[in-house]
């Protein structure tokens, strides 16, 4: 391959990234990940060396004067993940930093745009703030109170501010305020943890809401997953964690002259009933207007009539920082308002979602307006919230009210609850309600989108439309498993939805945030629940290994979609006590223990769950070899590799029949499950392949399996050479289908077939990631992970006139587009600077095959490499490409 077409040198940064955020606060790692994307509109393009300057102020960033680190020139094409090696650093410290590279013809970008990053409170003793709580709500021999206090302090800016950094921690929920305006765009913060074990603090730059001489900063707490007073099935109102809500927060004032000052909770803090009298997760927040305090957070308010807080015990555990918010996201507008009965009023907002209504009304003091939120309709019409209510065993579920306080239009919303619903039930409201008067919040975790995915065929744009609604409807502060009837963290849920989530979204430092929570769970005997966070619930019912596999396989999608071994490096240790721990639940390495193929179309035809927790088992092994691998550990390698050998033996033996192929009860899941994990030597994988399809045909090309057979299936049936069975199964409209979900209004995906539970799961959602692996064929090479080198082998079926997909990495776009022509099919492929493809397109004539209208041989950056019967395999460097493979 020739090197001429590369003309000049045009490679530039053109975005940074610490710890895979832009610009962070709170960083509270010691030694943050560097990472920088690169852009150049020459092929073949990418970076030979780097060189990072990282200053304590923006007018150090030269290379001499650079005082926390000068890397040098480093020559390495790594431009992901580059661990800080500078000066330590302090807790709060400002870190400006800059980079350039060096491209393939050894010349120098010019320097990055300077950007920052900030660190956190590093250590514990640190802190120099104290817990509070309000004294009137601290009632310890009884249940606690579900009202949400208000906590108010002033002080004094006596002097010009250059920077202001809040460090604040409120349990279960906070809002600051700051001389009166709401601190930050963020809700529900700080995320769900095991507050006995971490909480998480949230970083805030509050420097350009102070104000010369007097300020104030106010606080209001709500119960969230620390107070869960309702009793519910997994029992969270015995959590050891439960207490009255408290806060912590620390305010670091740095003035120009260079002098510091700090704020913090201490005993001479305030106290008083905030007009959230009472607020629950899963039940709802009731908001009295009336009993609002103006002015409250603003200095000039008297505050004699508070009550003096009391220090508080913390929960216990360490104070972490918080990466990723939630926020609202999104504002829908209703696409009906029904009156179903005399003053009932039903909005439909077309879309089953997560997060709140907000209410504007008018009318006298003491109306009492409430809102009942559920995802299904009566046959009359009404909101049907029986199925998604089933688990809380007393008062309100999903409602929410709001008392006027009179006094002209109102706007109000929720603070300390969310909800799943499409549909919201008025009653109550002061005449008749417009659909003005309702709009839809959309809340999750505040991470961008990150992937696309459009065909000519609608179902399937369908399907991951359903699945993105679903993936983002369950994502608020951890992986959840549905919005509303349980919004707990259910570990198979999150394992299943997590490759799909990757590629949409850029959710991977929620993840890393996640597995704090996964090892925080984890008992000394190596065991995980099946919820994570957990009051304590779920140890010996709904895990095993097909539902642990969570903590052992996200890591490992971590680093093939990220490149970071950060994540399989901090939790290796725990891993390998998981191991040992699954090995006490083996007989005859096979593990029966766990919920097996959950949600099957007849739940009689479950697959033996042997199979499937078996197939994890041998799975979890092959991972942590790998990971082994990745992290230098050739011992573990060796050890790992020769127990996944044993389990695989003994699998054969008492699974599979080796001269009709099949597997345990012949189960489509079975099938897949034994081709999908790798148990199925290359001798007999076309008999088992030839069993899998038997059994979809004997389905009349439906599948019939549940949650884990709907992942392995479509891969399977790809690996096997059937992508056409696996679309036609994919696209069925009738019963069981994803097909026919929509055919019934389906917005979001379901967690059955029949349709009679809940309506919004991620759990069958891993079909998106096949629409981005299979279907477009797009797939992060794990020799080379991060999409440093992509493997592009798209499938060009004859149903489909037209394909495009993109997903933006750290290392940069990668895109694909394709389209029949009337001569042809024509293919556009972009591959990001510094990275390289693999493109096999089903031809064994390269001169079908034409690039910018040349012949392969004459086009720049390309090396023709394997050629087999019916494919042909290109070498790309970066760049943007058309091809077009002649047909006919």
């Amino acid at each position: 391959m020739s090197e001429t077409y590369i003309e000049n040198n045009s490679l530039t940064v053109s975005q940074l990234f610490c710890d895979s955020r832009v610009a962070p606060l709170g960083v509270d790692v010691l030694c943050p990940q560097l990472s920088w994307t690169l852009q150049s509109a020459v092929r073949g393009q990418g970076q030979t060396a780097y060189q990072i300057l990282v200053a304590s102020s923006p007018a150090l960033l030269t290379e001499a004067a650079a005082d926390l680190w000068n890397s040098g020139r480093v020559n390495s094409p790594q431009a992901m993940h580059v661990t800080y090696a500078g000066k330590p650093l302090a807790s709060r410290q400002s870190c400006y930093w800059t980079v350039r590279v060096w491209d393939t013809a050894g010349q120098a970008s010019p320097w990055s745009q300077v950007t920052s990053w900030e660190m956190g409170i590093l250590q514990q003793q640190e802190w120099q703030a104290q817990w509070i709580c309000n004294v009137q709500e601290q009632v310890p021999e009884h249940l606690p109170s579900t009202a949400s206090p208000l906590f108010r302090q002033t002080f004094t800016v006596e002097k010009p501010v250059a920077q202001a950094r809040l460090f604040i921690c409120g349990l279960g929920f906070f809002e600051a305020m700051l001389n009166g305006t709401k601190v930050g765009d963020h809700v529900l913060d700080p995320a769900f943890t095991r507050y006995d074990r971490r909480s998480l603090y949230v970083t805030f730059d509050v420097t350009e809401q102070l104000q010369p001489g007097d300020n104030a900063l106010g606080v209001m707490l709500g119960n969230g997953w620390y107070n869960c007073r309702v009793g519910d099935s997994w029992h969270f109102e015995t959590a050891t964690w439960r207490d009255n809500p408290r806060l912590i927060l620390e305010l670091h004032l740095s003035y120009t002259d260079g002098s510091t000052a700090v704020v913090t909770t201490n005993k001479s803090w305030r106290s008083a009933r905030g007009p959230a009298v009472h607020e629950g997760l899963r039940s709802g927040e009731t908001y009295d207007a009336r009993c609002e305090i103006p002015g409250w957070a603003t200095a000039a308010f008297d505050d004699a009539a508070w009550t003096p807080v009391e220090i508080a015990a913390g929960p216990g555990g360490i104070l972490s920082a918080q990466a990723l918010p939630c926020k609202v996201m999104n504002t829908l507008v209703p696409v009906s308002l029904n009156e179903v009965s005399p003053g009932v009023f039903i909005y439909d907002f077309g879309q089953n979602l997560t997060g709140w209504a907000q209410l504007t009304v008018q009318g006298a003091a003491g109306t009492s307006v409430t809102m009942r939120y559920a995802e299904r309709l009566t046959d009359a019409g009404d909101i049907d919230q029986e199925h998604i209510a089933q688990f809380i065993k007393s008062g309100p579920f999903q409602t929410d009210t709001y008392i006027l306080r009179g006094e002209g239009v109102e706007v109000w919303e929720p603070h300390f609850t969310f909800h799943g619903y499409q549909y919201v039930q008025v009653t109550g409201f002061p005449g008749v309600p417009t659909l003005d008067s309702l709009r839809a919040r959309v809340i999750h975790t505040a991470f961008d989108s990150a992937g696309e995915f459009t065909c000519s065929n609608d179902l399937l744009n369908a399907i991951q439309r359903c699945t993105r609604w679903s993936y983002i409807s369950n994502f608020v502060g951890i992986p959840m498993d549905c919005p509303h009837r349980e919004k707990n963290g259910w570990t198979g849920d999150a394992n299943i939805g997590a490759e799909t989530g990757l590629w949409n979204f850029a959710s991977a430092p929620a993840y890393v945030k996640w597995l704090n929570d996964l090892g925080d769970e984890q008992r000394p005997n190596g065991a995980l629940p099946g919820i994570v966070p957990t009051p304590a619930w779920g140890y010996s019912w709904g895990n095993g290994p097909a539902w642990d596999c969570a903590y052992t396989h996200i890591p490992w999608y971590l680093y093939l979609y990220t490149s970071d071994t950060q994540p399989m490096a901090n939790h290796y240790p725990q891993l390998q006590q998981y191991m040992v721990y699954m090995d006490t639940l083996a007989t005859n390495h096979r593990i029966s223990m766990g919920l097996g193929d959950w949600c099957p179309p007849e739940e009689a035809r479950i697959t033996p769950t042997w199979v499937t927790s078996t197939g994890y088992y041998y799975a979890n092994y092959r991972l942590l070899a790998k990971m082994a691998q990745v992290l230098g550990k050739e011992a573990d390698v060796l050890r790992y590799t020769a127990k996944a050998d044993e389990i695989q033996q003994a699998f054969l033996a008492t699974a599979v029949d080796a001269v009709t192929g099949q597997v345990a009860d012949n189960s489509q899941t079975a099938l897949s499950c034994a081709l999908y994990q790798g148990l199925i030597p290359d001798s007999l994988r076309a008999l088992v392949g030839e069993q899998l399809v038997a059994a979809v045909e004997r389905k009349n090309r439906h599948l019939d399996t549940g949650i884990l057979g709907a992942k392995y299936l479509f891969r399977s049936l790809t690996d096997i050479g059937r992508t056409d069975l696996a679309y036609i199964v994919a696209t069925q409209t009738d019963f069981p289908s994803y097909g026919l979900w929509l055919a019934q209004g389906a917005t979001t995906l379901w967690e059955s077939w029949h349709g009679d539970t809940s309506r919004n799961h991620i759990m069958f959602g891993d079909i998106s990631a096949w629409l981005f692996q299979v279907i477009a064929g797009l797939a992060p090479d794990p020799a080379r992970p991060g999409f440093r080198h992509v493997v592009i082998r798209p499938a060009l079926l004859e149903e489909l006139t037209w394909v495009r997909a993109a997903h933006r990495s750290l290392a940069g776009e990668v895109k694909i587009a394709w389209e029949r022509t009337a001569t042809g099919i024509s293919c556009t492929v972009d591959i990001p600077v510094n990275t390289t493809a693999t493109l096999i397109l089903p031809t064994d004539d390269i001169s079908t095959l034409t690039e910018g209208g040349q012949p392969l041989t004459a086009a720049a950056g390309i090396t023709v490499g394997p050629i087999t019967s019916g494919s042909t395999s290109l070498e790309l460097v970066s760049g943007n490409y058309n091809f077009m493979l002649r047909q006919g």
